[in-house]
């Protein structure tokens, strides 16, 4: 187990670990509790009832935050002729064909989403070693893969964040940063909540909202009551 500083240990005794909070309540306390001094991300961690052992159980998908999660997004745009000049007018870091695959093989990994057009699928694909374990690879799952490139680029410039259950079955996403209004960062956490709640599998037995945990990047962790899934806003 990793050694936390004298501040975190200060704070986090002053959070009940045990204690269920509402989630405007348990994002005040992780606002209260950041003692970094540079904006920390929040995210919120979902302890779900799956086995991603079974392909059927597994969960990954993406949703857009109605308040975005404060990060700049570097967005790299494989498309050629309309679709590449479509992408550069939305917005796009850097967009290519031929080159942009050079430039990642040679390295570039400047951007945080990765989009493409269908017809570049075939040269993108070659790139799964480098872009994959790094999740920037493009997905049909996850819009990331289309022909609607200004819509994706906007959406995710805007922040629409994706989320994956791990081996564990728990799912990590941003919602913000400690620097957010508290009804936003709820806000942000409601959207999220209706996407995960929606993405149950089918095959998925017993408890699926196991816990719900939020933190900021430095802070310890405060659990929200998960069976709280309307009126988020309130005390």
């Amino acid at each position: 187990m990793p050694k936390h500083g004298k501040k975190y240990m200060e704070v986090a005794e002053k959070i009940d670990r045990r204690r269920l909070h509402s989630p405007l309540e348990a994002m005040r306390t992780v606002k209260q509790s950041a003692t970094a001094r540079f904006d920390e991300t929040v995210e919120v961690h979902f302890r779900l009832g799956i086995d991603t052992r079974q392909a059927e159980q597994q969960i990954r998908g993406s949703v857009s935050l109605p308040h975005g999660t404060g990060k700049d997004v570097r967005v790299a745009v494989f498309a050629e002729g309309d679709k590449a000049r479509e992408a550069e007018a939305a917005g796009a870091d850097i967009v290519g064909s031929d080159d942009l695959v050079a430039k990642i093989e040679g390295g570039f990994f400047d951007f945080d989403a990765a989009v493409a057009t269908p017809d570049m699928m075939g040269k993108v694909g070659k790139l799964g070693k480098a872009l994959g374990p790094r999740g920037l690879m493009p997905n049909p799952k996850l819009g990331t893969v289309t022909m609607n490139v200004g819509q994706i680029i906007t959406e995710l410039k805007a922040g629409r964040v994706e989320y994956r259950a791990d081996k564990f079955g728990i799912a990590h996403v941003p919602v913000g940063r400690v620097s957010f209004d508290e009804k936003l960062l709820v806000e942000n956490y409601a959207a999220l909540l209706d996407e995960i709640i929606r993405a149950k599998p089918s095959a998925a037995k017993g408890k699926y909202m196991k816990s719900v945990t939020a933190a900021s990047t430095m802070g310890p962790g405060v659990k929200i009551d998960p069976s709280i899934v309307r009126n988020l806003t309130e005390e």
